[in-house]
């Protein structure tokens, strides 16, 4: 069963900023590593429909579909399946328990700083994993935005 989580900070920068500390490679990769290390992510086209592999540095992770896109305001993703060894793997019994997950990101303008909230869909086991990390990251986030 899913559940749905929702994390948000406020930082003091520019939405464009906030953006780039979220989704350039090397930022990523910093912030990304808040839940396991060597953590990164391939995308070879980015906008509505693109695909995205969130690998680990063995690299299996999961793969997504961009299913909203808007540059420097709101990106969600739509998890279908697992990679194994960088290649997407066929939808199996225990992947579609989670196929379908949604995991998006919100920037949200104020007067002197940028709310980024993030709502993610996730799986019972991985409940409490997620809970302690997921502010971890957004710390992350916001140090990298305030450069």
């Amino acid at each position: 069963m899913l559940n749905r989580l929702i994390f948000s900070i406020d930082i003091p920068a520019e939405k464009s900023s906030v953006w780039k500390a979220l989704w350039e490679d090397a930022n990523y990769r910093k912030w990304s590593a808040a839940f396991l290390e060597g953590s990164y992510m391939l995308a070879e086209i980015w906008e509505e429909g693109g695909i995205v592999h969130f690998l680990g540095p063995d690299q299996n992770g999961i793969y997504s579909k961009i299913e909203q896109y808007f540059p420097f305001s709101i990106i969600s993703f739509k998890h279908i399946g697992k990679v194994t060894d960088a290649k997407p793997q066929p939808i199996d019994e225990e992947t579609k328990t989670w196929s379908g997950a949604t995991e998006t990101y919100k920037l949200i303008e104020g007067e002197n700083s940028v709310k980024l909230e993030v709502e993610i869909d996730i799986m019972e086991e991985h409940l409490e994993f997620m809970k302690d990390k997921f502010p971890k990251a957004l710390e992350l986030i916001k140090e990298n935005s305030c450069l």
